[in-house]
């Protein structure tokens, strides 16, 4: 089991740039596979972008060649750069991790892309 722990989240215009993190703790980080997912309001929760133990990367077409996910396992951390960020962007954003047949899921962190 982990335990994750959100941060990076806020307000940003049209166009701009956003990093989130994700710090775990409580067990072996490196092991896990890593994603973040989001949720808009009225919408259903969509994976947006994901990172295996080994490295492997995979994202929603919409935000393909805009997102990065990346991971440092020296820090227990995995990472979402946003960039170009668009309105249809906003919505609150998920840490998840899975070890097999567990999954652990973070608070979430609200995304707002307005001017």
């Amino acid at each position: 089991q982990v335990q994750l722990v959100e941060s990076g989240g806020g307000l940003v215009q049209p166009g701009g740039s956003l990093r989130l993190s994700c710090a775990a703790s409580g067990s072996d980080f490196s092991r896990h596979n890593m994603a973040w997912y989001r949720q808009a309001p009225g919408k259903q929760r969509e994976l947006v972008a994901a990172i295996t133990s080994s490295g492997t990367t995979n994202y929603a077409d919409s935000v393909k060649g805009r997102f990065t996910i990346s991971r440092d396992n020296a820090k227990n951390t995995v990472y979402l750069q946003m960039n170009s960020l668009k309105p249809e962007d906003t919505a609150v954003y998920y840490c998840n991790a899975r070890l097999w047949l567990w999954t652990s899921w973070g608070q979430g962190t609200q995304v707002t892309v307005s001017s």
